[in-house]
Order: structure tokens, then C-alpha cells, then sequence
């Protein structure tokens, strides 16, 4: 089955196939090398021998063949119907984020192996021409292919930073009886980036059609409120984003750019700026927020046993992060935790480690103005 060979090639990018990774010993010792490598990258940034660009650059390639290191084993098929996607956006990737970019290659990155990066290139072009496989495969199927097909080459061509092939797939998958919610806002990001950005009326009606399978969807509600601001409705727009984020109990990973988006309108209502900490005061590693009980749980103790709880969860969400060091989010997250336990030298850090993430992202993402400003008040001292 095509879909089976585009996971096996390790182009999969939702994640409800949960893939697991499987070394051996020369794979750990590859790891180990590569670990090296970011090491001397790092380096070399902090002397000034490469720019930011170009060390993110490297990053990226590295952290890449870190990830073909491993071989991809799929340990579980879909469901059916859209559920599927449902997984992949309960973790709502912000606008502007699903654009993908790949690493050509630079002169003066001299640690990375040339033919790596030859690798690399093959890669993508196999992934193209499996894409192209899939694209036929679905088109001659008499009942129209099947969702998680179309859904899935969508997905690639995001990857290869096709958002127009991506849209064409993914409206495919919208005329599956099985399409929901997230079916629909999938497809409203990718027709909005591949519009430079702008909600035009074939997204505004995706959008629609989300929020009227599913009105709690935080993706059709978040670009539901871009499209209003981009048609002068600033403050509906604004109070759409704090209607939702006051119907939150808890923590949610999508909480953080709903509230940089709700600064960005506010700011031209002339409304003062208002604070994740407003909505979701903790934030803990492996999972995004405090439960009830552990909530309970601080309220009991003194200044000194609740100063170390919320340390203990800020180290967790540190922890993960140096495994996953690509989640801006949660760099950002980290960086707004140190700043409240008065930790500012390691509040830089993290929003520097953000800042580097920055890269590859538009310039209209509202993390941007959120990272940078928060850089520019840590190093002044406010």
C-alpha cells in the first residue's frame, strides 16, 4: 500500500502513527559523533565564525540526520475517517509554522560530512517521487482515494514546502465523508500559507466548515480571528481569541500563540497586554500544565516546599527540551517560567534558544514580536 511505503520512508509527519526508534550500537556511536558536531556548532556561533543563520542551518542539518539515524517502525494503522488528523491537531500548529525549509549546504560548514548532505538530497528527491506515486495511486482510485492518503500527501507537500500541491490535497480530503473538524482547519492553513499569509474567502470557508463540525476547534477559531483582523474587525477578532481562551480549563499548547495574537490585536485597540500566566499560571515538562491535584497539592504546602514544587516541573519541561530542542513553544514557555522564579540568566537563554527558531519562521508569526520583546526587557533589566 502506498501510504505504508511513504511511512516506511519516513515521510509521515502526522503524528497519530506514533513511530518508534530503533538503534544499535553503531547507531549510538553515530548519535554520539553527530552530538559532537552540535557541540563545535555551538562553538563556533558563540565565536562569532557563524552567523545565526547559518548555525541554525547546521543545527538543523545535524539534527536531521540524527533522525535518519534511527529506523521508523509504524506501530499502528489508522482508525479510519478522520480521526486520525483529529491527534495531529489536538497539538494545533500556530500559523506560519508549518512552512518547511531544507539545508543546501554551506562552504564554511566544514563539519558537515559532504556526502551527508548528498543523503540528505537523495532523500528528498525519493520522497518527491514517492509523493508523486501516492498523488497517482489516489487520483485512480474509483471511490476518490482514501482520506489518510490524501491527508498524508498533503502532509508531504507541506514538508517540501509545496502549499499549493498541499492545499489541492488536502481539499481532496475534505470531500471524504469522514472529513471533520480538523480535516477542514488543515486545509484553511495550508491555503492561508500558501496565500503569503492571507485569509482569503476559499479558507474563510474551510474555516467555517471546522467550526461548524466542531465549534471548540482551536484552529478554525484562531484563523477565524486572523481573518477578521485582516478585514478591520479588530476588536471581534480580539474578543474571539479571550472567548476561547477563557472556556480553557487548564493548559493547552495552542494557548501561548492565541494570547501573542490577542497582544498583536490588542495593541492597535490600545488594550493592555495580557499574560498566558492569566489562563494557565503553571506550566510543567512532559505534560503542558498542572493537573487539579497538583494544583491542590501546592495550595498545602509552604513558600519553601511550593518554590521547589514548581522548580521540579520547570526542570522537567527543561529536560525535554534539551530532547526536543526544536519546540519554540516550549523554549518560550521555559524562558516566561525562569522569568517568574527571578532565574534571568537562564530566562535569556531560553528565549535566545527561541530566538534561533525564529529563522525559518515569517515575520508575521506573533512569536516574534513576543521572543524579541521579552529578550529586549531581560537584557535591560525590567
Amino acid at each position: 500500500m502506498a501510504v505504508l511505503a511513504l511511512t516506511a520512508s519516513g515521510i509521515v509527519a502526522a503524528s497519530a502513527w506514533k513511530p518508534a526508534l530503533v538503534q544499535g550500537p553503531a547507531e549510538d556511536r553515530t548519535l554520539a559523533v553527530l552530538k559532537d558536531q552540535l557541540s563545535e556548532v555551538d562553538r563556533d556561533a558563540e565565536r562569532g565564525l557563524l552567523s545565526v543563520a547559518e548555525a541554525h542551518a547546521a543545527r538543523q542539518e545535524i539534527k536531521r540526520r540524527v533522525l535518519s539515524v534511527g529506523r521508523v517502525k509504524n506501530t499502528g494503522e489508522s482508525n479510519g475517517g478522520g480521526r486520525v488528523i483529529l491527534m495531529a491537531a489536538a497539538v494545533f500548529v500556530p500559523l506560519f509554522a508549518a512552512g518547511y525549509y531544507s539545508f543546501a549546504g554551506a562552504p564554511n560548514l566544514s563539519s558537515i560530512a559532504f556526502e551527508d548532505r548528498q543523503a540528505e538530497v537523495a532523500q528528498n528527491r525519493e520522497i518527491e517521487a514517492l509523493a508523486q506515486k501516492l498523488l497517482q495511486r489516489l487520483q485512480a482510485d474509483s471511490e476518490g482515494g482514501a482520506l489518510e492518503g490524501w491527508m498524508l500527501l498533503g502532509q508531504t507537500f507541506m514538508k517540501l514546502g509545496r502549499a499549493s500541491d498541499a492545499a489541492s490535497a488536502y481539499e481532496r480530503a475534505t470531500q471524504s465523508m469522514n472529513a471533520d473538524s480538523a480535516v477542514f482547519s488543515i486545509y484553511a492553513e495550508a491555503l492561508i500559507v500558501s496565500e503569503q499569509g492571507i485569509v482569503t474567502p476559499q479558507a474563510k470557508r474551510a474555516i467555517a466548515r471546522a467550526l461548524e463540525l466542531d465549534p471548540t476547534n482551536p484552529a478554525g477559531t484562531f484563523y477565524d480571528a486572523v481573518g477578521l483582523a485582516q478585514a478591520g474587525a479588530n476588536e471581534q477578532a480580539y474578543n474571539r481569541l479571550l472567548t476561547r481562551l477563557d472556556e480553557v480549563d487548564g493548559f493547552a499548547p495552542w494557548m501561548e500563540t492565541f494570547v501573542a495574537e490577542a497582544n498583536r490585536i490588542g495593541a492597535a485597540l490600545g488594550r493592555a497586554p495580557i499574560s498566558l500566566s492569566d489562563y494557565a499560571p503553571v506550566m510543567s515538562g512532559n505534560s503542558p500544565g498542572p493537573t487539579a491535584a497538583d494544583v491542590e497539592a501546592a495550595s498545602q504546602m509552604d513558600d519553601v516546599d511550593r518554590d521547589a514544587f514548581i522548580r521540579s516541573m520547570v526542570e522537567r519541561l527543561a529536560t525535554r527540551l534539551e530532547a526536543e530542542p526544536d519546540d519554540i513553544d516550549g523554549w518560550m514557555r521555559l524562558g516566561r517560567a525562569y522569568r517568574v522564579l527571578g532565574e534571568t540568566d537562564l530566562a535569556l537563554n531560553a528565549y535566545s534558544r527561541a530566538k534561533e527558531l525564529l529563522v525559518p519562521v515569517s515575520s508575521e508569526d506573533p512569536r516574534q514580536s513576543v521572543i524579541l520583546q521579552s529578550l529586549e526587557e531581560l537584557q535591560s533589566g525590567q
